[in-house]
């Protein structure tokens, strides 16, 4: 399967529309369920991948690697201190080396600028792998995963993001539901409210779509009859340590608990999030959490991390099938 325009690169959520973003999602699902049976066939044979990091990470690495090796393609990783990117080269400088030497590249970083710059001179696919403004690989797993769990029409699921709305997450997912026509509910204190461009842009979406969108700081209006609830971390990678000080007052009451998730109104309600997660006090950051605060988890309570209602696994394993969708609709023959 292949898409009618096949889309080489993605910067932002928006670069597909919504037919190209179902049909990814329909060919995620054929190559998943290929692996899963041992007939997968590899199209990506002869190809070279770069993967550039800026930004340490775990799923996003590994998919793209697990990804690229099942469909036959090598990768090379250049991690945070592994070349000469944006230190004694420029952004221009290593996107032209690269994409003279790889079918495709890519990145993850802290600037949206850099990804885009680095898409206007390499002359080959470049996959956003998250910027500090747009996650929209994430945004293909996660839409993956509520497709699995609620099966039919993907504008008929509802989901509620609990936490801060300026981050990429949050921001990625306002665009996602606006542009498949979704329920979205994105909830977080006035202050940590989406950019105002980027709610009129899913505003206007929504008028093609059907999109339902919301922007509230009203937890319960948000939670009402969700599908799903949503989170990420409160301090996102690269920012100050300080922030802690100031978010965890801020965004306490918008904490994903089991009585969040009752809220709903519903048992069937799933929780998601992006991981890494702070739900217990067994990592650094929970431990200083703990410490600080006197929480055992930030986001989210253990309970509900550990819980039946949780997929956040299923979203990390869907990075892998939609990545390899991705990488196969861009450079497969």
């Amino acid at each position: 399967m292949t898409l009618a325009s096949s889309p080489r690169s993605l910067l932002t959520v928006t670069d597909l529309d919504r037919a190209e973003f179902v049909e990814m999602l329909d060919l995620a699902a054929e190559l998943k369920a290929a692996k899963a049976s041992g007939r997968e066939q590899r199209t990506l044979t002869g190809k070279n991948i770069a993967l550039v990091f800026q930004k340490d990470s775990t799923r996003t690495r590994c998919a793209f690697e697990v990804a690229a090796y099942d469909q036959g393609a090598h990768v090379t990783y250049l991690g945070p201190s592994g070349s000469h990117f944006g230190q004694e080269e420029s952004v221009a400088d290593t996107a032209r080396v690269l994409g003279a030497m790889f079918d495709g590249i890519e990145f993850r970083g802290f600037a949206q600028s850099t990804v885009e710059e680095m898409s206007r001179h390499a002359g080959v696919p470049v996959w956003n792998g998250l910027t500090d403004e747009w996650h929209p690989t994430q945004m293909l797993a996660d839409v993956l995963t509520m497709r699995e769990c609620r099966p039919g029409e993907v504008g008929a699921i509802s989901f509620c993001f609990l936490g801060d709305g300026r981050s990429n997450v949050a921001r990625s997912l306002l665009a996602t539901g606006a542009l498949l026509g979704m329920d979205v509910r994105i909830v977080a204190p006035r202050e940590l409210w989406p950019p105002d461009s980027l709610v009129a842009d899913a505003q206007r979406h929504s008028l093609a779509s059907g999109a339902r969108v919301m922007v509230t700081d009203d937890v319960d209006a948000g939670l009402l009859g969700a599908d799903f609830v949503y989170t990420d971390v409160w301090v996102s990678m690269g920012e100050a340590e300080s922030q802690w000080e100031h978010r965890v007052p801020l965004l306490l009451p918008y904490r994903v608990t089991a009585d969040a998730m009752a809220r709903t109104g519903r048992t069937d309600t799933r929780f998601m999030h992006c991981l890494p997660a702070v739900h217990d006090a067994t990592t650094a950051v929970g431990r200083r959490v703990c410490e600080r605060f006197g929480l055992v988890g930030a986001e989210v309570t253990d309970d509900v991390f550990g819980s039946a209602a949780s997929v956040v696994f299923q979203q990390a394993e869907n990075r892998m099938h939609t990545i390899k969708a991705l990488l196969v609709t861009a450079l497969g023959r």
